[in-house]
């Protein structure tokens, strides 16, 4: 469970009708199965102990003793475990019965959870058998010891930071004022649902979606345990749809039909995280609810979630290609509205034949298409100095020729050495005002081209260096609208490959693909034998790594030692520990020191859930100190 990890279950054994002791022994095995899978949270389904489809049998004494005897089986069989289990029956209270989940652990029944909402329309007819369940907790005498009984009842988990487990019962989640939600504005950050939801056509989709969504709404995780094989189908087929979700996103989900223990590892402390990041979160307007304290043992869960190493980028082909053609229309309505405002005709950009100044000008060609501008109002600036490769220089004029924008070269080598030569600077010290002198020139180029032009200069560069501070201030950093600040280096790969792809034309889609094929480089240092000498991710380390490090720390707000823990699982065929280690640090250093320079940024439309605008999403002070987040990562060595 360190760093918020616990794995839970949705186990759904197969039943016999109307036999509590042989359903017993199936749960006990389950319950076997997940302790040696190192589940710590198991969630059997609704009145599972004498199967759903008892109809009136309900009313037969014997069925309920023998379902009481039942319970104290599987009660027997988590001696000796910390883990908490859900499991469900039928129970007598007060004359009336009730359809319950009982919760135990360590041999110990720790409450009865009723379901509250009882359906009586369709082929639901439960109101024959079943009173809904009260809401504040009353003692029930089980056995001679007095049990919590009601539906506000939830469970605090010494052990885990901000683990609280609430309950209901299959219908209570469709219902439009679910305990759930209660529950979640009680504190509760995972929420149990034992079900006995039968199959017809499409009812699957409308399952999902109900999860996906409560569990979105509440900021929990879900699980969502359903009955399967061995309940009648004397009318009605029960598959065995199990869901485990969390926060809106399908964490595991069972095949229908094929009975399926279901595991999956939730993540509290996101959850937790996601909770203090939304004001709109209001915890206030709760109901009271008893918080019974149970304790589990600390231990690391061996994960088998998976986490993306491009989590930016959808994995499914056709879901990317959604989101590119989404991004780009958001890249180029925030580039329309602006010259909309401003009243200006024209625009200037820096063009490199690298990836981000690509992507700015397919941005722009977009958005001026859209206006209804003449394209040869864009005027694309090539600028060759030391560093220039014919290869760039070839691709960004071809490509500008290929857009209809006007081209216009600007040498600025001339113009770069008068300066060095003003300022002192050895033209063989190939240091970092070297490289700057010629970033800035080439910005101050732009600038006055726009004055020129009556436009504006488009920026370039995009979200991932500007998380690193890769940018030269006043130089590249600098511009009147930063189309790509929203856009990490590797979503600009594919934006780009998209563009590719359906622009329609070869010419242009194989210009596009050898700009992918070119190494990423802000080319101020010569090339060597004519071929780019000074590669970016050599420098400051690959941009998959560093996309990943910015994503779970701004959005998911994981501590170093969690981005570490995840960053090995996902790329562990890719980059050992110790390169991961190595520039996770980096990305630490840069990402404070750097600051200063996203607390300056132009304006710029935010494509996704991080972004780093200073007037948005980061709002951090630019001599924050990086100290306690380089020590956790020290103590990994």
């Amino acid at each position: 469970m360190r760093h918020g990890f616990i794995k839970v279950a949705a186990m759904t054994p197969g039943i016999k009708v109307a036999d509590p002791v042989y359903n017993a022994k199936e749960v006990c095995k389950g319950i076997e199965e997940a302790s040696t899978k190192g589940a710590r949270i198991l969630v059997f389904p609704e009145l599972c102990l004498t199967g759903y489809t008892c109809g009136d049998l309900f009313l037969q004494e014997l069925l309920l003793s023998q379902a009481r005897e039942a319970l104290a089986v599987v009660a027997e069989a988590t001696e000796g475990s910390d883990a908490l289990v859900f499991v469900g029956l039928p129970l007598v209270k007060d004359y009336k019965l009730y359809n319950v989940a009982a919760v135990l652990q360590n041999g110990e029944i720790l409450a009865f959870i009723p379901k509250r909402f009882i359906p009586s329309y369709a082929e639901f007819y439960e109101t024959r058998h079943f009173a809904p369940g009260n809401t504040v907790p009353e003692p029930y005498y089980y056995e001679d010891k007095e049990v919590p009984f009601g539906t506000d009842i939830l469970f605090r988990v010494n052990g885990v930071q901000g683990l609280v487990v609430g309950c209901e019962i299959c219908e209570d989640i469709w219902v439009p004022d679910s305990p759930g939600t209660a529950h979640a504005l009680s504190g509760a950050t995972v929420m149990v649902n034992l079900s006995a939801s039968n199959e017809t056509i499409g009812k699957d989709a409308y399952r999902e979606m109900l999860v996906k969504s409560a569990s979105a709404r509440q900021i929990t995780a879900y699980i969502y345990t359903s009955a399967g094989e061995g309940e009648s189908t004397q009318d009605l087929v029960f598959g065995g749809h199990n869901i485990i979700a969390e926060n809106g996103t399908i964490l595991a989900q069972a095949k229908r039909f094929a009975p399926e223990n279901l595991y999956a590892d939730i993540d509290v402390h996101r959850l937790c995280h996601e909770r203090r990041r939304m004001s709109t979160y209001h915890p206030e307007i709760m109901r009271d609810h008893m918080v019974l304290s149970v304790s589990m043992e600390e231990e690391e869960t061996r994960l088998t979630r998976s986490f993306a190493p491009q989590p930016f980028v959808p994995t499914e082909q056709k879901e990317r290609n959604k989101r590119c053609d989404e991004i780009l229309s958001i890249q180029s309505y925030g580039l329309k509205k602006r010259y909309e405002h401003t009243g200006c005709q024209s625009a200037v950009i820096g063009i490199s034949g690298g990836l981000d100044s690509t992507l700015a000008l397919l941005v722009t060609v977009r958005a001026f298409d859209m206006l209804g501008i003449s394209r040869d109002k864009i005027t694309s600036v090539t600028m060759p100095c030391f560093g220039t490769t014919d290869r760039t220089y070839d691709n960004a004029c071809k490509l500008a020729g290929m857009l209809g924008t006007t081209l216009r070269e600007v040498d600025i080598r001339e113009a770069v050495t008068v300066h060095y030569r003003d300022i002192g600077q050895d033209m063989e010290q190939h240091d970092v005002t070297y490289e700057n002198g010629q970033a800035r020139e080439r910005t101050q180029v732009l600038m006055d081209i726009a004055n020129q032009t009556g436009g504006m200069v488009i920026g370039t560069g995009d979200m991932s260096e500007l998380a690193l501070g890769w940018a030269t201030y006043n130089g590249d950093h600098m511009s009147m609208y930063g189309v790509n600040a929203g856009v990490p280096k590797t979503l600009v790969r594919h934006l780009v490959r998209y563009y590719a792809d359906t622009c329609g034309r070869d010419e242009l889609k194989n210009l596009l693909l050898d700009i992918l094929d070119t190494p990423v480089s802000p080319e101020l240092l010569p090339p060597v034998d004519g071929v780019i000498s000074q590669k970016t991710e050599d420098l400051v380390g690959p941009y998959e790594l560093h996309d990943f490090f910015l994503y779970y720390m701004l959005r998911c707000g994981f501590e170093p030692a969690k981005v570490y823990r995840v960053a090995c699982m996902a790329f562990q065929n890719i980059y050992d520990k110790g390169v991961i280690l190595k520039w996770l640090k980096i990305f630490y250093q840069r990402f404070f020191a750097q600051q200063f320079k996203r607390s300056c940024l132009p304006d710029g439309p935010k494509v996704g859930s991080v972004a780093v605008s200073p007037r948005g999403d980061l709002r951090m002070p630019s001599d924050a100190c990086a100290r306690i987040w380089l020590a956790q990562l020290e103590e990994l060595v």
